[in-house]
């Protein structure tokens, strides 16, 4: 009786062990650093599969700062910082909140560009039932969330790749929900916005934008990837941000690098810099 008591005691431990557990529902198993690269390769497949299920042939990626909101967030975040100033006149670091305010209200017209831009691709591209130049974002805030809006705003499909961070960033309402995606690692959320680009589209940011600008540069200037236009909006922000002539005048770069970057104003003149150089490629 005691042999089989213990028999069936263990039994249960054998089927509530974590080795009895298939491999691909045993989620601490998938999250040990031995399986890094099925992680990676899982990121990799699971937006690939839903691209083609949609039928998303091409995208247009939409880059820029997650701070620079509407314009009318930006005044009313522009009045708060300037109410606690009043009341703490000689604050320095109210002083600096107000002044870096003044700076993001000066630059949320860019939210209504971006948004336009987006309307004006998405109108355009996506009639017919076809999904090509689909506008792509990080899924965030800011000049992201108002690419995916402006496609929001025409009925079109929109994605959003977001990332998980040590500060809980959610995705914008606006993205498509069926192509909306989370991401772990940098590298393969990178791949992907740049695997069917047909453009690279920039608004005024910070490191992150930084990073997502120079690592589509430095993969046009080596031909590691698809000829594609590089956009700027906004070319008093970046000459100041980036002085791209000294590095030419330097020779730390080509002169003809200079030639990848093209400056404009209006999500008119960006989408006809786009067209164009596709006509000619």
């Amino acid at each position: 009786m005691n042999d089989e008591k213990t028999r069936q005691e263990n039994l249960q431990r054998i089927l509530h062990s974590r080795s009895y557990v298939v491999a691909y529902k045993d989620i601490e198993f998938l999250a040990s650093p031995e399986l890094r690269h099925a992680r990676m390769e899982l990121e990799q497949l699971k937006p690939e599969l839903t691209f083609r299920a949609f039928d998303i042939e091409s995208t247009i990626v939409v880059f820029g700062s997650t701070q620079i909101v509407e314009p009318a967030e930006a005044q009313r975040r522009l009045d708060r910082a300037r109410a606690a100033l009043t009341a703490a006149p000689d604050d320095p670091r109210r002083r600096r909140d107000v002044a870096r305010a003044e700076r993001i209200a000066a630059k949320s017209q860019y939210y209504d560009i971006a948004r336009e831009f987006a309307r004006l691709v998405s109108s355009e591209c996506q009639a017919a039932g076809r999904c090509d130049y689909v506008v792509i974002t990080g899924g965030g805030p800011g000049i992201m969330e108002a690419a995916n809006r402006g496609a929001f705003d025409v009925g079109a499909k929109s994605i959003g790749l977001n990332i998980r961070l040590p500060k809980e960033q959610s995705p914008n309402p606006y993205i498509t929900p069926e192509l909306c995606f989370q991401f772990h690692y940098f590298a393969i959320r990178k791949l992907h916005f740049l695997l069917r680009a047909k453009a690279l589209v920039v608004f005024p940011g910070g490191f992150g934008t930084f990073d997502e600008l120079f690592d589509a540069l430095t993969l046009r200037q080596t031909g590691r990837m698809q000829e594609i236009p590089v956009i700027l909006f906004g070319r008093k922000y970046w000459e100041n941000a980036v002085n791209f002539r000294f590095l030419a005048d330097e020779g730390t770069i080509d002169d003809r690098d200079l030639d990848l970057i093209r400056f404009v104003d209006t999500p008119e003149e960006a989408w006809r810099a786009i067209r164009a150089f596709h006509a000619s490629s």
